[in-house]
């Protein structure tokens, strides 16, 4: 493989990455959105709900790194 190949592979994955953890977070707020708006808790600095959310990512960055 050439480097240029490499990089290019990084930069999909990296897209792939991203991609999912936005559809996880608006995943999560359609099923919350009864309730309450992730938005607004994140801004009124409810740590439990930013805990949560980071939790999410750390959960599809596992499963990313298991597929590299």
């Amino acid at each position: 493989m050439t480097f240029l190949s490499s990089i290019i592979e990084i930069v999909i994955y990296v897209a792939i990455g991203l991609i999912f953890c936005i559809l996880g977070y608006f995943t999560t707020a359609l099923i919350f959105k009864k309730d309450f708006s992730l938005t607004e808790e994140i801004d009124n600095h409810n740590k439990a709900v930013g805990i949560m959310v980071g939790g999410m990512f750390i959960a599809i960055a596992i499963v990313m790194s298991g597929v590299l």
